[in-house]
């Protein structure tokens, strides 16, 4: 007889997200990076990494290319497909959060409520709506892929930003102007935002 949803328990953890933090010494998060293509939430997330666990910090990256490589290789591009590809990003950031990880996550996110739907899975504070702010121009501007192009003349469907919507998120955490200030100035605004809430020292 197969299994059912029905005799799938919850079993709860034997270390508790509070004791992971405690020995972490910061508390646990998503930094939620969203943004268009080209604006530069990898960059940020990264440079933002690399700069907390320069500090000790337990922290990890999860990129939207890097994941549909494996995790979300079975995934388009179609609405319904993009909003699967956030859902399960949802779960496994979740995931780190309860391991005591500060996680940042760059991807596109373009809709609101598939945002709003991570942020309903995790505690109070520990969703940060990163909202990185660049222009259209400038997002093409730097597109070493060609992306925006091939978008433009139709040899990519559904391009965020072109052929597809993005939703700015309504009360971020966050807005950084990426193309009004430098990765340096950008990690550092973040950081004197964890600082601000306590989740680091």
């Amino acid at each position: 007889m197969s299994e059912t949803k029905s005799e799938i328990v919850w079993h709860e953890a034997a270390v508790q997200k509070e004791e992971r933090q405690k020995r972490n010494a910061h508390k646990s998060c998503v930094l939620w990076f969203t943004g268009l293509s080209g604006a530069g939430k990898s960059t940020l997330a990264n440079a933002l990494d690399t700069t907390l666990f320069a500090q000790g910090a337990t922290t990890y990256v999860l990129d939207g290319d890097n994941i549909r490589h494996g995790l979300n290789h079975d995934l388009g591009f179609s609405n319904e497909d993009r909003q699967e590809n956030i859902r399960r990003i949802g779960e496994v950031a979740k995931l780190f959060v309860d391991a005591g990880t500060i996680v940042s996550t760059a991807f596109i996110s373009p809709f609101q409520e598939d945002r709003d739907s991570v942020r309903e899975k995790l505690g109070e504070g520990e969703f940060i709506e990163v909202f990185v702010k660049c222009s259209l121009d400038e997002c093409e501007r730097r597109d070493v892929k060609g992306l925006y192009e091939k978008a433009r003349s139709g040899k990519i469907p559904s391009f965020t930003g072109i052929s597809s919507p993005y939703e700015e998120p309504s009360q971020p955490e966050l807005v950084i102007e990426t193309d009004q200030q430098t990765v340096e100035e950008s990690v550092e605004e973040i950081l004197r935002y964890l600082q601000s809430k306590e989740m680091i020292n």
